[in-house]
C-alpha cells in the first residue's frame, strides 16, 4: 500500500517543511496548514524513513509516514496512557515531592519507563515510599502541578467530535483518572487504586496492579465491549510499559517517548503538540 509522510512542527514554516520533503522526491505537496505539509507519490524505503526522520528531527519537525488513505474514520477507539502522555507529569513523582523524596521515586520511575525495571516491582517499591502521607497531597498534586499536556483538549474534542470513544488506562492512580474523566468527557477509565486509612496513605495499592498487560487487556476489552478490532484503535503512550497495548492498535503514537518506545511506534510525536494526530488523519 502506498505512503503519505505528514510533517508537522510547532516551530516550521512551509520552507523549512517543503527542504525536508524534497528528501522523498514526492509526486505532490499538499499544505495543510500553515505549519504542515502532506507528501505523496513516493517510493517508501527503509532507508527513505531514516534519511527523512533524521532531517525531520534537526529541524525541530514530526515525520510520520503512515498508508496513504488512512483517516480518523479508520478508528473507533482512542486510548491514551495518562502520565507524561495526556498530562505533562508523572502524577507519582509529585506525590513524593510532598514527602521529600521526589528524586528517589523519580530515578525508579525514568528506569521503569526506559524498560529497565518490571513496571509492577517498580510501581510497588513507589507507592511503599509514600507511606504515611496525607491524602490531601493528592489534591493538591492535581490543583496546582496536573497540566493537560499540549494540544491534549484539541485532540480529545476532535476524536470525539468524529465519534470516536475515549479510554484512558494508567499505570498511575484512579484519584486522577476520574477527575480527569469527569473534566475532558472521556468514556472509560482504569488505574491503580491507592490504599489509604485515616486520612494517611498506607504505602499499598489495592487489587491487582495496571501494569503493561494489564492495559493490553483493558485496550482488548473495551474494543471488545464496542464490538471492534483492536487495530480500529489508536494507541498513545510514552514509556515502555505502554508498548503491549499499543502493539494491538492500528495506530500506535508515541508522544515525547523513550527511545525504545519511539523504534516501535507507528508515528512519533516529539515537537508536536497531540492534536496533531488529526493533521496525521485528515
Amino acid at each position: 500500500m502506498s505512503k503519505k509522510l505528514v510533517l508537522q512542527g510547532p516551530d516550521a514554516d512551509q520552507a523549512a517543511l517543503a527542504r525536508v520533503a524534497q528528501l522523498a522526491r514526492p509526486a505532490s505537496t499538499t499544505e495543510l496548514h500553515a505549519r504542515a505539509l502532506r507528501c505523496d507519490g513516493f517510493d517508501f524505503t527503509p532507508e527513505l524513513k531514516a534519511a527523512v526522520d533524521a532531517a525531520a528531527h534537526a529541524a525541530g519537525i514530526d515525520a510520520c509516514f503512515v498508508d496513504a488513505d488512512l483517516s480518523l474514520a479508520d478508528f473507533k477507539l482512542v486510548a491514551m496512557d495518562m502520565d507524561s502522555t495526556l498530562i505533562t507529569i508523572e502524577c507519582i513523582d509529585e506525590i513524593a515531592d510532598m514527602q521529600g523524596l521526589k528524586p528517589q521515586v523519580s530515578a525508579i520511575t525514568e528506569a521503569a519507563m526506559r524498560g529497565e525495571l518490571d513496571f509492577s516491582e517498580s510501581l510497588a517499591r513507589r507507592v511503599a515510599l509514600l507511606e504515611g502521607l496525607p491524602t490531601s497531597a493528592l489534591q493538591r498534586v492535581y490543583e496546582e502541578r496536573l497540566r493537560i499536556s499540549l494540544g491534549g483538549e484539541a485532540m480529545l474534542q476532535g476524536v470525539q467530535a468524529a465519534g470516536l470513544k475515549t479510554l484512558l488506562v494508567s499505570g498511575g492512580f484512579t484519584f486522577f483518572t476520574e477527575r480527569l474523566k469527569t473534566r475532558l468527557g472521556l468514556d472509560y477509565t482504569h488505574a491503580n487504586v491507592l490504599e489509604a486509612a485515616g486520612g494517611v496513605l498506607t504505602g499499598k495499592v489495592v487489587g491487582g496492579i495496571v501494569d503493561a498487560d494489564e492495559k493490553k487487556r483493558t485496550v482488548e476489552r473495551v474494543c471488545a465491549e464496542l464490538g471492534v478490532a483492536t487495530k480500529q484503535a489508536i494507541v498513545m503512550g510514552d514509556g515502555a510499559n505502554d508498548l503491549r497495548m499499543m502493539g494491538v492498535s492500528g495506530l500506535s503514537v508515541a508522544f515525547r517517548a523513550k527511545p525504545v518506545v519511539r523504534a516501535q511506534a507507528d508515528v512519533a510525536l516529539n515537537f508536536s503538540g497531540l492534536d496533531a494526530l488529526l493533521t496525521i488523519l485528515v
